[in-house]
């Protein structure tokens, strides 16, 4: 059941991304360098427990992929979850979401492009960093001025590179925690309970975990962004949202087993070396030629996707804005193969910036920015279960058949799932990686509000 709005007939975007590409858009959003480098930080502070962690953040992720595609079947609108929101909880909500957003994306954008120079950097140690960093930048911006399909097609085997490294890492560690590896005995999973017991730092280190894990899932949410570009947003949107979760949950569970069965758990390294990674160990022991270098690209694609599907996500949310005149009139047009570059531009100097940000205050203003994409997304997420409670209310009230998705268990998953995202950003001032969270976020939100009534009031004069 889709009902195609006024708005979705006048985006100007074109209905070109085929199922599997809507899928692995989503999966590119999702999986950055956190697996493959960041996860020793979930590790080293929850121990083995951190499987705990990564599963109660998978059925929170789950639950927003079941509301989103349960609202965006019956509204696949330019804008995605920004265009439902401001349906059911009005302007404020839909402009402070949408912006708060674009704002992550950049962020998370200009430190994509810096890790993808750094990650360059392993083969090249003499090169400057600005070269990677404008090289990639400006690919990345020719993948998305081209039309969705060519992008689409381009992120689908980004990220396929990413899904097939993950799946041969959890094979691997499977067989050599069963049946071991040549030159190496059954690992076995005693390490989950020999170095401290399986919570070694209590309960409140896994809560206080949860921050880092759940910054791993956070990219669920882009799948709503395809609807308006979707071949057909009423099958794939809610095919491409419950498979993307549920892969998710898979990967970062069994990857998480794999890492801390093998290797104990207060030896996993936190550190972005990429010979520190516990993938690159484990390919070390079963023998894989270079296994560092091997790791070393993977990773540079899993940024370059990333960021490639940020850029994405950034240009159409600017373009929503434009639509419902809370952006310049300017950057709603689109060019003749469907594509809003001049969105795109805006998001292209918002990339500029962070990266140059990255690169000269990497120890103060950065952090602040990182902080805000943190909390940015959180709230995001908070909004979206909100809208969902509004857009189950309102169906009911109008006597309107229920969409063709629901979340199983609603409104009650839906009021858990939100309260529990809630905690998780209450929390983030107690950790010491996302302590910037409310100091960058509170002021950002302030801001966008004061900004949305004085746009409010131009608009009525």
């Amino acid at each position: 059941m889709v009902e195609d709005t006024a708005a979705a007939q006048r985006s100007g975007l074109r209905r070109a991304l085929s199922g599997r590409q809507v899928g692995m858009i989503a999966i590119g959003g999702a999986i950055g360098t956190g697996l493959f480098l960041g996860s020793g930080l979930a590790i080293s502070t929850a121990g083995p427990a951190v499987i705990i962690a990564y599963a109660v953040a998978a059925f929170a992720a789950l639950a927003l992929a079941y509301a989103l595609a349960e609202m965006i079947v019956v509204h696949p609108e330019a804008g995605g979850f920004g265009a439902v929101i401001r349906e059911y909880l009005g302007g404020l909500p839909g402009f402070v979401s949408r912006w708060m957003y674009w704002a992550a994306q950049v962020v998370n954008i200009g430190s994509e492009v810096i890790a993808a120079g750094l990650y360059l950097q392993f083969w090249y140690p003499q090169m400057p960093l600005w070269v990677p960093v404008v090289g990639f930048s400006v690919v990345m911006l020719a993948v998305n001025l081209a039309a969705v399909r060519f992008f689409g097609e381009f992120e689908y085997w980004f990220a396929m590179v990413k899904v097939v490294t993950i799946v041969v890492f959890v094979v691997l560690g499977v067989v050599y925690i069963v049946f071991g590896l040549p030159g190496h005995e059954p690992a076995g999973v005693g390490a989950l309970t020999e170095h401290g017991g399986f919570l070694p730092n209590g309960l409140g280190a896994v809560w206080l975990a949860l921050t880092v894990v759940t910054f791993s899932y956070l990219g669920t949410e882009a799948v709503s962004m395809t609807a308006a570009e979707s071949r057909d947003p009423g099958r794939d949107v809610p095919r491409a949202a419950r498979s993307t979760v549920l892969r998710l949950a898979l990967f970062y569970v069994m990857g998480m087993l794999v890492v801390v069965s093998i290797l104990p758990w207060n030896e996993v390294s936190g550190s972005d070396d990429i010979t520190q990674s516990p993938f690159v160990r484990l390919f070390s022991m079963v023998g894989i030629p270079a296994a560092a270098g091997v790791m070393n690209f993977v990773v540079l694609t899993a940024a370059l996707s990333a960021m490639n599907t940020n850029l994405y996500l950034s240009a159409r949310m600017t373009h929503s804005l434009a639509l419902d005149g809370y952006a310049p009139r300017w950057f709603a047009k689109v060019s003749s193969n469907g594509v809003p570059r001049r969105a795109l531009v805006l998001s292209a100097a918002g990339l500029a910036l962070a990266a140059a940000l990255a690169v000269f205050t990497e120890e103060s203003a950065f952090p602040m920015l990182v902080g805000l994409a943190l909390f940015a997304a959180l709230l995001v997420w908070v909004l979206i279960f909100a809208a969902h409670l509004a857009f189950r209310r309102r169906r009911a009230a109008q006597g309107l058949e229920p969409s063709a998705v629901q979340l199983p268990g609603a409104p009650v998953t839906t009021v858990l799932a939100m309260l529990f995202v809630a905690a998780v950003l209450l929390t983030t001032p107690f950790t010491e990686q996302f302590t910037t969270a409310w100091k960058a976020g509170v002021p950002f939100l302030v801001l966008l509000s004061i900004a949305y009534y004085v746009i409010n009031r131009r608009q009525r004069a």
